[in-house]
């Protein structure tokens, strides 16, 4: 029997979120696993993972297969680089002290990668909104100035009829005394 760490997929259509599982290769993607490990959201930024860390290495040194996808959340949340370490301790190339100290670095590492990718995520965001509203401004402005113009044709032809119209008796006038 092979056993898969995979993704089990829910939620509703063009909105899914997954479970991370351990599961026969020959089950059904959605079907019969043998244990739930964790959850995996992709509709947020960044993406959610919620991981039970332990499960995650006991079933990779009992020999559980990740998935491709599977294979990269693990590294992201440090599953793999735990157990690179670990197979080091047992080969003897360093002792769990120091497995332990390079596993803490990697994670600082990590955790300020992360920050710094929300931290501009943040500042995105707020620079965004400042271009959107800078051009609100410029759009208002524009309309400001157009209704200006056309306010000022239409005084100027409203000014303009009065005198037109007077200018067209005194012609009527003028004809009038011709006669």
């Amino acid at each position: 029997m092979s056993v898969k760490i995979r993704l089990a997929r829910h939620g509703r259509k063009q909105h899914a979120y997954y479970h991370i599982v351990v599961a026969n290769s020959r089950s059904p993607r959605d079907g019969r696993f043998i244990e739930r490990i964790g959850s995996y959201n992709p509709n947020t930024n960044p993406a959610t993972i919620d991981l039970d860390f332990d499960k995650a290495i006991n079933w990779l040194n009992n020999g559980a297969q990740p998935t491709d996808t599977c294979r990269t959340i693990l590294s992201h949340k440090g599953v793999m680089m735990k157990k690179h370490l670990l197979e080091g301790v047992k080969k003897g190339a360093f002792d769990l002290a120091e497995a332990d100290v390079r596993f803490a670095t990697w994670v600082k590492d990590k955790e300020k990668s992360i920050q710094a990718k929300k931290d501009g995520l943040a500042a995105n965001v707020v620079e965004d909104k400042k271009n959107r509203f800078k051009a609100e401004v410029q759009i208002n402005e524009a309309r400001i100035l157009d209704i200006a113009k056309k306010n000022a044709a239409a005084a100027a032809a409203a000014e303009a009829k009065p005198a037109q119209e007077e200018a067209e008796e005194v012609e009527v006038s003028d004809e009038v005394e011709e006669i």
